[in-house]
């Protein structure tokens, strides 16, 4: 490998920019990854690397682990440590970060053309903590829903969401629209229940709703939920009936409850 001594080099200045900058992610259609385990998982997803660097002292140390990654990869630099922090976006930077294509740009990866008429799928309407959105995509993927669809709010190629999704935004698929409406009716058309979710303790509360068969459950944002219009488009409005004093649920806490509703079997009669 070559080796990269300058934080002025112009491919760590490139990354440095992406790392800090949704604006660069979407413009460049590329983002970072940094750590082990996040980078590892890039050839454990079927993804491609376009830049990989490492510190020699992480070579050193987890050198074998690093073959999958470096083989994927189009090029990989060696870079000492104070170019390993300029490129961090972590207090402690373990020594490895990779430059990936974005997700919609990944042969294959994270594109539902057309809906599983059976599927589970998760809608996320404005969320705008990256905490939230990568503890929701983990949850999901455990969970084993079909897909997830952002609208708005936090980018998800974003280095704080990555890092709460362990991994999970790469391998569960996943698809950005800007036209919620649009995608609610295409789930219909498909034969997908539609709800959305609201602390409206009128609503149907979620353990009265059939999720048997296809479904797909709008969430909102943390401090607006669910808009109106995406409220009135969706065929049910449910709840999570609550005792306690607090008059709504943190996003997170909210969409894995209802995804474990989503998910969970039905007893037979």
């Amino acid at each position: 490998m070559e080796r990269i001594t300058s934080v002025q080099n112009p491919k760590v200045k490139r990354a440095v920019r992406l790392m800090s900058s949704a604006r660069a992610r979407r413009e460049e259609g590329a983002f970072v990854l940094e750590g082990l385990r996040l980078c590892l998982d890039v050839p454990r997803s079927g993804l491609t690397a376009e830049t990989v660097f490492v510190t020699d002292e992480l070579l050193a140390r987890h050198g074998d682990e690093l073959e999958p990654l470096l083989a994927c990869a189009e090029e990989a630099f060696l870079v000492p440590e104070h170019v390993a922090e300029r490129l961090s976006d972590t207090r402690n930077p373990q020594g490895v970060f990779c430059v990936c294509p974005s997700l919609d740009k990944q042969t294959g990866r994270n594109k539902m053309k057309q809906m599983d008429a059976a599927g589970k799928y998760l809608l996320l309407e404005n969320v705008q903590d990256p905490a939230n959105l990568g503890a929701i995509s983990r949850t999901a993927e455990a969970l084993g829903l079909t897909g997830l669809f952002v609208s708005g709010g936090c980018d998800v190629t974003g280095p704080k969401a990555l890092r709460a999704s362990m991994g999970a935004l790469l391998r569960l698929p996943v698809l950005m629209t800007d036209n919620v409406t649009e995608t609610i009716q295409q789930a219909e058309k498909s034969g997908i229940k539609t709800f959305a979710s609201t602390p409206d303790q009128t609503a149907l509360p979620i353990a009265s709703a059939d999720f048997r068969g296809g479904v797909l459950v709008v969430v909102g944002n943390e401090a607006n939920g669910v808009t109106e219009e995406t409220l009135a488009c969706c065929q049910t409005r449910i709840t999570i009936p609550m005792s306690g004093r607090a008059e709504s649920l943190n996003a997170g806490a909210a969409a894995s409850i209802l995804m474990w509703e989503m998910v969970r079997p039905y007893e037979t009669s």
